[in-house]
């Protein structure tokens, strides 16, 4: 049985050393088994972590590196049903799979839940419970529950109750068989709303409201702690513990930085707060019996999410896990283990998002040395581990060749899970190009909406106030590419510009950049509708940027169903990768050949006061 608490914090356990929080069943199991110090959670948030438990990969491979936002038409925001799951790979063991509670894979809302594609029937779960039925927002802790209205309720009770009152009666209906539960808590994610008689007890407590001591959250964390002791109970009194093995563990770490102290960061960072998260491993039955170890084991082992999967597969008796998995079997690392695991090389983690303050970052763990990367400059860190957990003295100017290192290895990683497109090509042909890239200035008839010309090879725009969309005449790739050169327009009292692909003036997908607010952004249209998707907020890039400078320009560069921003802003730094879009959730995406046909490469501004000249525009396909 694994219980996935969501946004718990490393130090949110009193066997981790929280002297504020009571925890006394969880603490009870690392009395028993093990306690991990180095357990990492595969990303900075919940839904790719839960991605890579149930697949054993790293979520780039899974396609889901965000946690999946609510949107506002018909989406393919979920894991894909062909990627091989827990239950697919535990059935032919003769195990019975449970899922109860939080999902988080899927935002296709507009299917019954049963049948929803991507969720956890779809994935082979064959009892599952009280999983969301709508988006489920910040939390909804108290019924009834608006993410769930089918789900009959006591009004008053809570969330974390009833999740462990599900378990309890999983445990009865299976207990005469073989099974895996995922038990996945909701909480103790925002909005933090706690049982009333925790709350009143937290709140009366010496030191309240002091960093690392907020009431609510504590109470909310002990309400997980008794849902431990009640599941382990049923276990118990059905005869089973000896031979049910507990993962307790989190998801990401928690958004309230104190919570992970003294680790650096928080939620949606790939510092270590964002990512090491407690991890207790131990057999549900009592201390001292025949299975479970007299006394509990604390392992600096580094190990993760993805690692959860090809353990669990050992556990259960599969002779080895299938290849192409990027966890390892820790199985020997486990109360009666022999304390073997095979040795790996680095950890990585991906997150090509904004959220929060937060840019695209990437990170590598090798030994004990860490080294963190800001993907829209490329500048780095690089931390010690094993002498500064806290990340507070970056060596990156000390270790040349550490840095070298490390960042080789996160760059082959980048590559290897072919997430991000490459920056635009045109600067460095030699290594990009499957033909010869050209200017595209010539206008073809009816590509252009608001009344521009082109006199001597060049676009003039009338001051109509209009939005101008001019389609090129190159068709797109699988993999293109565009540079467009910003000065000529901005500098000339242009107020904004797009790049991007289009149909028509009712079917594209653009970047934009708004000069006057120093902003950047996109738009899908699709039959003149303008769509959101689940796009993430990118006001983090606000005010950062001025491409009406000589020689700055902007650039796409796309890779099946991806597109990347970019920006030069002339300065001599180069590219600087700002956004990346999802376009599978349109009908733009580039994988599909029948959309490639129809799409060209396009620009779009907005005519003002003075005529506008069109800058050189580059188009290409990467390798």
């Amino acid at each position: 049985m694994v219980v996935l608490v969501d946004d718990l914090g490393w130090d949110s356990l009193g066997c981790y050393g929280n002297d504020f929080v009571d925890t006394p069943a969880i603490d009870a199991l690392a009395a028993s088994g093990v306690r991990f110090t180095q357990a990492y959670s595969a990303a900075p948030v919940c839904s790719p972590t839960r991605a890579a438990l149930v697949t054993g990969l790293y979520p780039a491979r899974t396609g889901i590196t965000d946690y999946l936002r609510p949107v506002d038409a018909l989406t393919d925001a979920f894991l894909p049903p062909d990627v091989p799951t827990l239950p697919d790979l535990v059935r032919p063991q003769g195990y019975t799979t449970g899922l109860i509670g939080k999902w988080h894979l899927t935002e296709r809302y507009d299917e019954p839940l049963n049948r929803r594609t991507g969720g956890p029937a779809a994935h082979g779960f064959d009892d599952v419970r009280l999983t969301e039925e709508q988006y489920i927002d910040v939390g909804d802790y108290v019924a009834p529950y608006a993410f769930m209205p089918s789900v009959p309720a006591k009004p008053g009770e809570h969330l974390t109750d009833r999740l462990a009152r599900e378990a309890v009666d999983f445990i009865d209906d299976h207990a005469d068989e073989p099974f895996v539960l995922l038990l996945s808590d909701y909480a103790v994610h925002d909005d933090l709303v706690a049982r009333p008689d925790l709350l009143a007890k937290y709140e009366a407590r010496t030191g309240v409201g002091r960093p690392g001591r907020d009431p609510a959250y504590a109470a909310m964390v002990e309400g997980v702690d008794a849902q431990v002791a009640r599941v382990v109970r049923a276990l118990r009194r059905r005869g089973i513990a000896e031979r049910t093995l507990v993962m307790v563990t989190a998801d990401n770490g928690a958004q309230d930085r104190a919570a992970n102290r003294p680790l650096r960061g928080g939620k949606g960072e790939l510092y270590e707060g964002g990512i090491r998260v407690p991890l207790v491993v131990a057999w549900a039955s009592v201390p001292g019996s025949t299975t479970a170890e007299s006394e509990g084991r604390v392992d600096a082992t580094v190990v993760s999410t993805v690692d959860l999967l090809p353990t669990i597969l050992a556990v259960t008796g599969r002779p080895e896990s299938p290849a192409g998995l990027d966890g390892l079997n820790a199985a020997g690392l486990l109360p009666g283990g022999d304390g073997s695991v095979a040795s790996r090389d680095a950890l990585f983690w991906l997150y090509p998002h904004h959220i929060g303050g937060t840019h695209p970052h990437a990170a590598v763990r090798s030994g004990g040395l860490k080294l963190v990367e800001q993907l829209r400059d490329g500048s780095v860190e690089l931390y010690d581990l094993d002498r500064d957990p806290g990340e507070r003295v970056d060596l990156a100017s000390a270790r040349p060749s550490d840095v070298d290192r490390l960042r080789g290895m996160l760059d082959r990683h980048v590559v290897d899970v072919g997430l991000l497109p490459g920056p635009p090509a045109s600067d460095t042909p030699s290594a990009v190009t499957t033909w010869e890239s050209g200017r595209v200035l010539r206008v073809p008839d009816g590509s252009v909406v608001g009344g521009a010309r082109v006199e001597g090879g060049r676009l003039v725009v009338p001051a109509s106030g209009a939005t101008v969309l001019v389609r090129s005449t190159q068709a797109v790739a699988a993999r293109p590419w565009s540079v467009l050169s910003t000065a000529p327009s901005l500098g000339r009292g242009g107020s904004s510009v797009m790049l991007g692909l289009a149909v028509d003036a009712g079917n594209h997908v653009l970047f934009h950049y708004d000069h006057t607010k120093r902003s950047v952004g996109w738009d899908l249209r699709v039959d003149g509708v303008v769509l959101n998707l689940g796009k993430e907020p990118l006001a983090g890039l606000d005010g950062t940027l001025d491409l009406s400078g000589p020689g700055a320009r902007m650039g796409l560069s796309g890779r099946g169903a991806r597109l990347a921003a970019w920006a030069d802003q002339g300065r001599g730094a180069g590219w600087e990768f700002l956004f990346l879009v999802d376009i599978a959730r349109s009908p733009l995406d580039l994988s599909n050949l029948r959309t490639r046909r129809r799409l060209r490469h396009a620009v779009a501004f907005d005519a003002d006061a003075r005529p506008t000249v069109l800058g050189e525009l580059l188009v290409g396909a990467l390798r």
